[in-house]
């Protein structure tokens, strides 16, 4: 993985490393028990919570275990969520994928939006074969999203995780590159006229 990940812009938003400023943000978003439902941690209580994710992100770039952006306003260069390409598999060129939005930007389009250009790199300049994401089932927007971008549910595992001390099922999703391109392909496709 690069020793730094280059940023990514999209109409709206831009991908970026955190910054220092970031932390109240990051904050705001990993405080809220919502935004955090169906995670493996309870939502956060102390600020230096997002000051230590922050830091840990540093040494992640350094590491090139995770490719970790900010998901920044393109106008304002507020942080709005976070994504993530993490558990790198260099030999199978397979890793995993992570996201987080802060509840007042839900149902706006921004997670497909950052996704979709955090997707490309990952097929494109990363030359990524497979990217795999683990959801709560019981998570219908986040299912819906994936689809969205191509993914294909593969499979369930019950009682996976214990989330705020509940058993929690893991529901299994997996992107292609091939996927990928094909989704592409048929996008740019022009539609056939209809016959009167």
């Amino acid at each position: 993985m690069p020793d730094s990940p280059p940023i990514l812009h999209t109409a709206r938003l831009t991908l970026r490393p955190f910054r220092s400023g970031d932390v109240a943000a990051l904050f705001d978003i990993f405080s809220d028990a919502e935004v955090v439902r169906f995670w493996s941690r309870a939502a956060w209580t102390d600020v230096k919570q997002a000051a230590q994710m922050i830091e840990e992100s540093r040494q992640d770039i350094a590491s090139g275990n995770i490719v970790r952006y900010g998901i920044a306003l393109a106008e304002t260069d507020a942080l709005i969520g976070i994504c993530n390409l993490r558990g790198f598999f260099g030999q199978n060129r397979r890793c995993e994928l992570g996201y987080a939005l802060g509840r007042a930007w839900w149902g706006r389009g921004f997670a497909g939006e950052a996704l979709e250009a955090l997707l490309g790199h990952a097929f494109g300049p990363l030359d990524l074969n497979r990217i795999e994401a683990d959801i709560d089932p019981r998570n219908d927007a986040s299912a819906r999203l994936l689809e969205r971008l191509g993914f294909r549910r593969e499979g369930t595992m019950p009682e996976r995780w214990i989330v705020h001390g509940e058993k929690a099922d893991t529901a299994f999703y997996g992107l292609l590159k091939r996927y990928w391109e094909d989704r592409a392909a048929s996008v740019r496709r022009p539609a056939l006229p209809v016959s009167p």
